[in-house]
């Protein structure tokens, strides 16, 4: 009697911060999971090396990593670390039949059909449209956006490196905010703003600008860890006037930009807040600024408010989009 064999599968998200590698038979069931920080590598193929030590016999029929920056050519550098992934090196070397590379984003987009309803929090619900148009954005190391269409039987998914587009203020506070960082940075994007180096750019402007001072607490786990999360932790614990200003802020430009997304692609089947950062922020983005600010649009205020609005807890969800299309596009 003959056994049957599954094939396995490599999939990946890898972004400036960590890298999600996950082994999986077909059907979906998990052989292995890790994570790794990004920057303790110089390179992917050292991640994957180690992850795949534990297997040295395993045949792989086929992979796909999603990672932070644009892939052209089955290569990609990566927007906040210094690798550069090749898809034909990641083959030969792991004797890979077929490997695929895919923006993070268009990864996150990928996993959104495989989240169940416990991994949503749902800001807006809208009416949405059968089959139309998902947005993704999440901001966290950086600032990923991409978009789904419906190809009649499912969605394929499309990268954007919107995020690099121009900022655009909409009031004489982000007017201003917009001067001090094209002093610094020349060009700015909406990357300089919504992610963790862009809250610790907001927070800075506020703190020139209006000369307020910052606690010493906060000052003191600035100092001892990420900058970022120790602005975002006091914010919301409400224990530093100026970092909860810079929340704030940095919430009304999350909500323009998601609305920006939400015209350009048409998501009328719904935007999807993901990144590390959304979820800890849920009790702003629940407060109103954040809805306010993305159907702050003029005449199509109305088209905003029938767009469902939900925010991905999962953090797995890049992972779990690259697996889907490994599994698809397998041999």
């Amino acid at each position: 009697m003959n056994t049957l064999i599954k094939k396995i599968f490599l999939a990946g998200d890898v972004g400036g911060t960590k890298t999600l590698l996950r082994l999986f038979e077909a059907g979906g069931g998990v052989l292995a999971e890790q994570r790794f920080d990004s920057i303790s590598f110089h390179s992917l193929e050292q991640v994957i090396a180690k992850f795949l030590r534990d297997f040295p016999s395993l045949s792989l029929a086929a992979a796909c990593i999603g990672v932070a920056g644009p892939v052209d050519g089955g290569r990609a550098n990566i927007t906040n670390l210094p690798w550069r992934i090749d898809e034909a090196s990641i083959a030969a070397e792991f004797r890979i039949p077929q490997v695929r590379l895919i923006n993070d984003f268009q990864a996150v987009a990928y996993g959104i059909e495989a989240l169940e309803r416990q991994d949503l929090a749902t800001l807006q619900g809208g009416q949405p449209q059968k089959c139309g148009v998902r947005a993704v954005i999440g901001a966290g190391t950086g600032l990923g956006e991409g978009f789904t269409v419906w190809q009649g039987s499912y969605y394929d998914a499309f990268p954007s490196e919107g995020s690099h587009a121009d900022f655009a203020p909409t009031d004489a506070l982000q007017i201003e905010l917009l001067r001090y960082l094209a002093a610094r940075y020349g060009h700015v994007s909406y990357e300089r703003l919504l992610s963790g180096p862009g809250l610790v750019n907001i927070f800075e402007f506020l703190r020139d600008s209006r000369s307020k001072q910052v606690t010493a607490e906060l000052q003191s786990a600035m100092k001892a860890g990420d900058p970022a999360a120790a602005i975002s932790d006091c914010a919301m614990a409400g224990k530093d006037d100026l970092a909860v200003s810079a929340l704030d802020l940095f919430v009304r430009i999350y909500g323009a930009e998601a609305g920006n997304l939400a015209l350009k692609v048409l998501a009328r089947g719904g935007v999807y807040i993901a990144g590390g950062i959304a979820a800890q922020i849920m009790g702003k983005l629940e407060g109103g600024a954040f809805l306010r600010a993305f159907a702050d649009k003029g005449r199509f205020a109305g088209l905003l408010g029938d767009i469902p609005v939900h925010v991905v807890l999962n953090p797995k969800v890049g992972l779990m989009g690259a697996a889907r299309l490994a599994e698809r596009g397998a041999p």
